[in-house]
């Protein structure tokens, strides 16, 4: 299920505190007040600094330096820590916030560890990616069973803030959404590195190169969101044999370009598989 758009506030939310207030929580705390949410009932622990100040200059947050007291007024806890630091932070917070649901953004720890470190079964877990920064983030959700429909819909209504989300029955999914979206913005990234090099050598300059490459990026997407047809049927009507789409297709064909992608690919899932078994437990 895809996200429908979101409302224009989420008043109705309850009182939401983020543990860790780094780029994650920031999307998601910008697009939350962005849509209504008042910034008075969001708490923040964040032990860093400058992400402290950062949340006060942007938000007018004042985040807190460790887990106390204030998070008890939650009702939603969003866990948007590093994997390894997962268990001690939850070990910090877990008695202010044994009222609240739990959802995690942090890469690869499963629910049955957290459910271990909170003693709570009402936890789902997410997988965002970066361009939440800009609202337009593509996110996956899975909840336990303990989860119930009016807190999935609360759920809905934080990530719809961020972008589109989609709910997957499998938890063990999530590996593979960390590999294809969690991760995938910097595969654009890196096609787009590609591309403007090229560019730059074929005699565009640095600025043209990129700008054409960011667009096709932009608009070949758009095109592809709005068609029926398959991604195989959108690429087959730009190729013509023999022409210059049908020479550079067969050049990555050659050197093995989408066997490579698909290996990188299986490389990622298999890291946040072991992120789960390096710091769950």
């Amino acid at each position: 299920m895809t996200s429908p758009a979101p409302a224009t506030a989420n008043s109705s939310l309850p009182t939401i505190a983020f543990i860790g207030g780094g780029n994650m929580a920031s999307a998601i705390i910008g697009g939350l007040i962005r849509q209504g949410h008042p910034a008075s009932q969001i708490e923040v622990v964040e032990p860093w600094a400058d992400a402290r100040a950062a949340l006060q200059k942007n938000y007018g947050i004042e985040a807190q330096p460790e887990a106390g007291p204030a998070l008890q007024r939650a009702r939603i806890v969003v866990w948007a820590v590093k994997p390894q630091t997962f268990k001690d932070a939850a070990a910090q917070a877990k008695a202010h916030t044994q009222q609240a649901l739990h959802l995690s953004v942090a890469a690869g720890i499963r629910s049955d560890s957290i459910a271990q470190w909170l003693s709570t079964e009402r936890i789902v877990r997410t997988m965002p990616n970066t361009p939440a920064l800009v609202g337009k983030g593509m996110s996956a959700l899975y909840a336990r069973p303990a989860v119930d429909a009016a807190e999935r819909a609360q759920v809905e209504a934080i990530m719809a803030s961020t972008g589109e989300f989609l709910w997957v029955e499998s938890e063990k999914q999530l590996d593979a959404v960390t590999a294809l979206s969690g991760s995938g913005p910097a595969y654009v990234f890196y096609f787009l590195e590609a591309m403007t090099r090229a560019g730059t050598d074929m005699g565009l300059t640095e600025q043209q190169a990129h700008q054409l490459a960011v667009g096709t990026f932009v608009g070949a997407s758009e095109l592809a969101r709005r068609s029926d047809e398959a991604p195989a049927v959108l690429r087959q009507r730009v190729t013509s044999k023999g022409g210059t789409t049908y020479a550079a297709l067969q050049s990555m064909e050659s050197a093995g370009v989408a066997a490579a992608f698909e290996r990188a690919m299986e490389a990622a899932r298999q890291r946040a598989d072991e992120l789960g078994n390096e710091f769950g437990g």
